[in-house]
């Protein structure tokens, strides 16, 4: 490779004519020149060829325990959206979730591998932060490892700070931060081949020397520049950012005064720094520091004010001059630049009326698949039970050891897993929106709406997030500056239809319409969708009105390019979501219907000729679905689907095994309770012969599940979220209360209507 190269020249993104021999991007004198300043920089060959051989070589089989000992530790920051997380997965081999849109990253996350001398590497995939100044959770993560702040995580031996090069002046900025920690620094130019085809030409030569910092171009998504990466990493000694941006005299000598009276953390500088450029407002907050800082912190503050500088603006703009001047020396744009294929796609995605219907249509095709696509391996998944529950019935002895294994635990367990399909059908359409881009855009569609309710469209992404699960979604909410509006998104995401919901709909859907066309099932499955999102901004709404009043934000969010989804990171998530899902399936749906078999079993009546009625009716069970009963008559319900809700208490979806396991014990025929549980509730009859599961029953039993908390693990969450145990028991009782009162309105009121 000839330096002096035009950049586009030198990063191409193709095949070359003959094969490359294994590690061609090995260090040479001649391929890592050494500046004035001492800062090697990598060059990048770019082959495809070269990324599948780097994506091979940097996913060893055995990956080193984390946190052994002498392992050094490298800290992975960088903007949302940089292709950071993707970088991490690409070295470490970890499965982890990667989005294209700020905030999908939320906490800090580990992963190991060995560097090109085998020596083990620990990487710290910190979350994405555009600034030190943090201004939400998040991003005080982020800073408070780097400077040593966290008590749980030591510090950093070094840095690695992942730039898109399509945005290299805004992620900048960040980097000039990074530069005053003291800590090794690494540079991670991505993406590089995006800014080519933009028509932007950089020059990692030049960047180099003006940095005084190792910059390696890269490809994370395609395996580019990984194996050049590790060799950086793997020096013996790593080199010491030898260039800093330049502060007027009185603001570096008072900055310098104040990093003597900090803790020695190796970071005095970065946070005196940060210090001085804190609006009084946050430092009134910050407990820490003692009352004489704060004094010589006000008194350093005066002196740059007599200096004729802002104490709060002196950093930032002393900063963005030098990043100036380092883009127009490094950066030079080729050819005209035009409306790029994301500008075309916005054009109608984000249009008033056409984003609509997209949006729309993009969520009624999802659920249609569900319906389609997922039948089959849903077949598949209730012949397999069949046929063993048919094997199990002929080899075991009858007794009630035979009627915990058959009825017990292979209809509840068994009940739920055919359920599977479905669920990671979801995860695969909101890993394609995710990945694409397209997520961003839906915040900015919702924004209209959002602003009506007091929230932006950033809100609307953890809430997005939660149809797949609120857990993840409600550990987005950090990205989310202010603390009120937070909390009231907090509150409101679990309202949306996450997938444990999805048996549950599938079921009453099949109950209730069993011959309709797939097109209006998935109709009313996204009309329950619908229902969810329409519920939480009007609880939204009122949060903000009454318990959490304040100020409707403004929306400043980065608008991502559209991108190739990552089919392999796309299939991840779906094995993690599958994992996630089975280990509920072994441990939680397992226990609960082992217990709830024998709450349905015994005691037994006296009468050994009893019928599967009398028998639960008898059971423990049934004098708890019969004590709840008065409560939920009103609403349409007996005393057995008063069992189902107080089985799926701790997991919504273990209504659907609970219900499989009380009418596998009345019909004590062991047929599967997919394929035969929706036709016995069709024929289930009330004490007057009117059936139970009208289409008025099943849909206030939909409506409910809507609005219900029934999720013992978000309300853990919540409670972790919130350092408090007020906001999850407040957000269960809102949220029963609710979806008792939407319940009562629909069943109620459809009788007055003349409906059954």
């Amino acid at each position: 490779m000839e330096k002096g190269v035009p950049f586009p020249e030198r990063i191409k993104i193709m095949l070359p004519p003959d094969p490359v021999p294994a590690g061609s991007e090995s260090f040479t004198d001649s391929q890592t020149p050494q500046h004035a300043e001492g800062a090697p920089v990598v060059e990048a060959q770019a082959p495809v060829a070269l990324a599948r051989e780097e994506v091979a070589r940097v996913s060893p089989p055995s990956p080193p325990t984390p946190n052994s000992p002498g392992m050094r530790r490298i800290a992975v920051t960088g903007n949302p959206n940089c292709g950071k997380s993707t970088l991490f997965n690409a070295l470490t081999g970890l499965r982890q979730k990667v989005g294209n849109y700020p905030g999908v990253t939320v906490e800090k996350k580990e992963g190991s591998f060995f560097g090109s001398h085998g020596e083990p590497i620990q990487l710290l995939d910190l979350p994405g932060c555009y600034s030190l100044h943090a201004r939400s959770p998040d991003e005080a993560v982020a800073r408070d490892v780097l400077l040593g702040r966290q008590a749980d995580t030591p510090r950093p031996d070094a840095v690695l700070a992942v730039l898109d090069a399509t945005n290299l002046e805004r992620n900048l900025y960040l980097l000039s931060q990074l530069l005053d920690l003291g800590l090794p620094v690494f540079l991670g130019l991505n993406m590089v081949d995006l800014a080519e085809e933009k028509g932007l030409a950089i020059d990692p030569l030049l960047l180099s020397d003006r940095l005084g910092i190792p910059v390696i171009p890269m490809v994370a998504s395609k395996g580019v520049g990984l194996i050049a990466l590790k060799q950086a990493l793997s020096q013996a000694t790593l080199p010491l950012p030898k260039k800093r941006p330049p502060f007027p005299a009185v603001l570096e000598t008072e900055a310098h005064q104040l990093a003597q009276a900090l803790p020695n953390h190796g970071a005095q500088l970065a946070e005196a720094l940060l210090l001085l450029g804190m609006p009084p407002r946050q430092l009134a907050e910050m407990e820490t520091l003692s009352p004489e800082f704060l004094q010589a912190l006000d008194d350093a503050r005066q002196r740059i004010q007599a200096a004729g500088l802002d104490p709060v603006s002196a950093a930032v703009d002393a900063r963005y001059e030098w990043i100036g001047e380092i883009v127009t020396a490094s950066v030079h744009r080729v050819g005209e630049p035009g409306l790029s294929i994301s500008d075309r796609l916005d054009a109608v995605l984000t249009h008033r009326i056409w984003g609509w219907m997209a949006f729309l249509g993009a969520m009624t095709l999802m659920f249609f698949s569900i319906f389609t696509i997922a039948k089959l391996p849903a077949d598949w998944i209730t012949a397999g039970q069949q046929i063993l529950g048919d094997y199990l019935q002929s080899v075991m002895a009858e007794g009630d050891f035979r009627s915990l294994i058959v009825d017990g635990v292979l209809a509840g367990v068994a009940g739920v897993l055919v359920f599977l399909p479905q669920i990671l059908i979801l995860t695969f359409f909101l890993g394609l929106l995710e990945d694409s881009g397209y997520m961003a855009r839906a915040a900015f569609l919702m924004d209209r709406l959002m602003s009506k309710v007091g929230l932006h469209g950033k809100s609307f992404i953890p809430m997005l997030s939660s149809f797949a699960c609120a857990i993840p979604g409600i550990m987005a909410t950090r990205t989310i500056e202010q603390r009120k509006d937070r909390l009231v998104t907090i509150l409101v995401a679990p309202l949306m239809s996450c997938s444990a919901r999805l048996p549950v709909y599938t079921l009453l859907i099949a109950v209730l319409l069993p011959e309709v066309a797939l097109w209006i099932k998935a109709l009313i499955m996204l009309s329950m969708y619908v229902l969810g999102i329409v519920a939480a901004f009007l609880m939204a709404w009122l949060f903000k009105k009454t318990l959490l009043r304040s100020e409707t934000p403004v929306l400043l969010m980065e608008m991502p390019p559209y991108r190739k989804p990552s089919l392999s990171g796309i299939l991840m998530r779906m094995q993690e979501r599958a994992a996630v899902f089975l280990k509920r399936a072994g441990t939680v749906i397992l226990a609960l219907s082992v217990l709830l078999w024998a709450l349905s079993t015994y005691p037994k009546p006296e009468n050994s000729n009893a019928t599967g009625s009398e028998r639960i009716a008898h059971s423990v069970a049934g004098h708890l679905g019969k004590a709840l009963e008065p409560v939920i008559a009103p609403l349409g319900f007996d005393w057995k689907i008063g069992i189902g809700l107080i089985g799926s208490f701790a997991a919504r979806e273990v209504f659907v095994s609970t219900m499989g396991i009380v009418y596998s014990v009345e019909n004590s025929g062991g047929e599967p309770p997919v394929a035969a549980l929706s036709q016995t509730m069709r024929s289930e009859k009330r004490g007057d012969g009117t059936p139970v599961y009208t289409p008025l029953t099943g849909t206030s039993l939909m409506v409910f599940y809507v609005l219900a908390m029934q999720c013992l693990s978000t309300l853990a969450i919540v409670r972790r979220e919130t350092n408090s145990l007020r906001w999850p028991a407040f957000q269960f009782l809102y949220m029963t209360g609710l979806a008792y009162g939407a319940a009562l309105l629909v069943f109620q009121g459809g009788r007055l209507l003349g409906w059954h």
